[in-house]
């Protein structure tokens, strides 16, 4: 068999594995070895995406979940050949439209993502830095120094509520915004916060090299609230919560 045959033989085998109804098997290959292989392939993909989004699976029906991840691994070209990536994979193959059908759960897509950013956290190997920083430092005069293992989120749906017996079917009045963080002890937890504090988190993040005051000051300018110090006052109590959730770890001096 030259090159080129071969390559063709791979492409209409894999090609009948992806979907056994739209695309026959080689003809030379035993039945019996090719449901082993049908049932191999499929099972290994559908087993992670399970895994990977619980809740998801919890509420689709059987058959609607198997259409669902039968098209995911019939026309999604997964650039990843990662099987831990197949979760990443599965949440851009939903945010581009394949796959999806009338009557689809309106928060379909938001609560995948945010399934999805909880196992990133869960199998991060990122980790707390042990030295470097000042763990009681203080978190105005100094610059606060983020977690490297937390996310801040936002949806349009209480994704963190969505279960069997809860399933809105309208998005909120408001954005819901959610901090998910991993703690020392490799916890995953979530807390929902409101904008003002999602956006200080923020601009500790895109500002490595700011105090606690220096952000605080922007985030005034920004929201227009005149009274800088008592806008830090409400700031210090946040970032010391966030400090004893260990999505702070401490504080660094400032050079200037």
């Amino acid at each position: 068999m030259s090159q080129a045959d071969f390559q063709t033989l791979q492409r209409r085998f894999a090609a009948h594995l992806r979907n056994p109804q739209n695309h026959s098997a080689p003809g030379d290959i035993e039945e019996r070895r090719l449901d082993i292989y049908r049932t191999l392939f499929f099972n290994n993909v559908n087993g992670f995406i399970i895994q990977g989004f619980p809740v998801l699976y919890s509420i689709l029906d059987a058959q609607r979940w198997q259409r669902l991840v039968r098209t995911f691994f019939d026309q999604h070209a997964c650039q990843t050949p990662y099987f831990l990536e197949i979760p990443q994979e599965f949440v851009t193959f939903l945010a581009s439209g394949q796959g999806l059908e009338e009557g689809d759960p309106p928060f379909l897509l938001e609560l995948a993502h945010y399934e999805w950013m909880e196992l990133v956290l869960d199998a991060s190997t990122e980790t707390f830095p042990a030295t470097g920083f000042h763990p009681e430092g203080d978190l105005l005069r100094a610059i606060p120094q983020l977690s490297p293992l937390h996310v801040v989120l936002s949806y349009q749906y209480p994704v963190h509520e969505i279960c069997a017996e809860f399933q809105p079917q309208t998005p909120l009045e408001q954005t819901l915004w959610l901090l998910v963080y991993r703690g020392r002890d490799d916890k995953v937890r979530f807390m929902e916060i409101n904008a003002p504090t999602a956006r200080l988190l923020q601009l500790i993040d895109e500002n490595p090299g700011l105090t606690g005051h220096q952000v605080v000051a922007i985030l005034a300018k920004e929201m227009q609230f005149a009274d800088v110090s008592k806008l830090a006052s409400f700031s210090l109590e946040i970032l010391q919560q966030m400090r004893e959730r260990d999505i702070l770890i401490g504080t660094t001096l400032s050079s200037l």
